[in-house]
């Protein structure tokens, strides 16, 4: 029966309303030329379509810290009794943009992932593409950076064990950056699994090593790919995920998967530098499908993290779902 259940798809207008100003290249254009792209492939349909919700803070604080938490109400508070124009404020922990409305749409960001995880382990869909921002897999348990304030896809991990007893959760994370904020929340957790192919010596600094495999009883479920840049690294990358993760999983055993989606390994991302193509990010799809398939009982849930190439992004979007389907 499974196989029969859509792919659902979490999206929502009002994801362009955390505004990040001119220049920025993780704008509100970037989910809007998802969805157009999903509609016109005939991928993202009324049928199909959910919309989020706003995580609460007891939903936050499963990967923050409530003084952190604090930080982002009372700095985009201040947003509103600012000059504040279109973005022009920085939150204080890092490189994140942020303007009177982002808490809220922060919320609806993580709100998307949970709504995911609640159609997936409620048999309601067979697996999932979350078309959110701001993105998340930078955001540290005590802090923002990297344009990310909350860590959508580590909180949707821990509500998925919070809720659904999952005991082990496999995050595969092919964006172009390390997900350092997700190593972080999990490196000393034994329950969940964190895999990254990223560009070598990249951002953020001294983050995505090889050597780091975890910390204390996470020994051993943190696993980087740091890929130097250049004429072989669409390969490394597929080999990473066909051949290292597959062998990994085989004795970790998942039984929710989650894909950190970001698709600024495009060969046209303007911050990326990777050779990527749409073809690939299938390939890549197909490949996580399979452990999901294997282990999971296909469980699998896809959320968006970069890609800042608004026609790369579209493209790569569309393939992912199609190789979900």
């Amino acid at each position: 029966m499974k196989q029969n259940l859509p792919v659902a798809i979490i999206a929502d207008v009002r994801y362009t309303q955390h505004l990040t100003g001119p220049g920025q290249p993780e704008s509100p254009a970037r989910t809007t030329s998802i969805i157009k792209a999903l509609e016109d492939a005939g991928l993202k349909t009324s049928q199909n379509t959910l919309l989020p919700r706003e995580a609460t803070d007891q939903e936050i604080l499963l990967c923050h810290t409530p003084a952190y938490l604090q930080l982002v109400k009372d700095e985009i508070k201040l947003c509103a009794s600012s000059p504040w124009q279109d973005g022009s404020l920085c939150l204080s922990t890092g490189d994140v943009q942020i303007s009177p409305a982002s808490l809220e749409i922060a919320r609806l960001a993580v709100g998307g992932a949970l709504v995911a995880v609640d159609a997936v382990m409620q048999q309601k869909a067979a697996s999932a593409f979350c078309v959110v921002r701001p993105p998340g897999h930078h955001a540290c348990s005590n802090l923002g950076m990297g344009f990310c304030l909350f860590n959508n896809i580590a909180i949707a991990a821990r509500y998925a064990q919070k809720h659904y007893q999952i005991e082990r959760v496999l995050i595969v994370d092919w964006d172009i950056h390390h997900g350092n904020g997700t190593q972080e929340i999990f490196e000393e957790d034994p329950t969940v699994f964190y895999f990254s192919t990223h560009r070598a010596h990249y951002y953020p600094p001294g983050t995505g090593l090889a050597k780091q495999k975890g910390v204390g009883k996470g020994l051993g479920t943190v696993m980087n790919f740091p890929i130097e840049a250049g004429p072989l690294d669409r390969e490394e990358v597929i080999n990473a995920i066909q051949n290292n993760l597959k062998a990994a999983m085989k004795s970790f055993k998942p039984q929710l998967v989650l894909i950190s989606a970001g698709f600024d390994a495009h060969h046209r991302d303007p911050i990326g530098g990777f050779h990527l193509t749409e073809d690939d990010f299938a390939i890549l799809t197909h490949s996580v499908q399979e452990i999901a398939n294997a282990y999971a009982g296909g469980k699998l849930i896809s959320i968006l993290e970069g890609g800042y190439d608004l026609v790369g992004l579209a493209a790569s979007a569309v393939s992912h779902v199609k190789a979900l389907i």
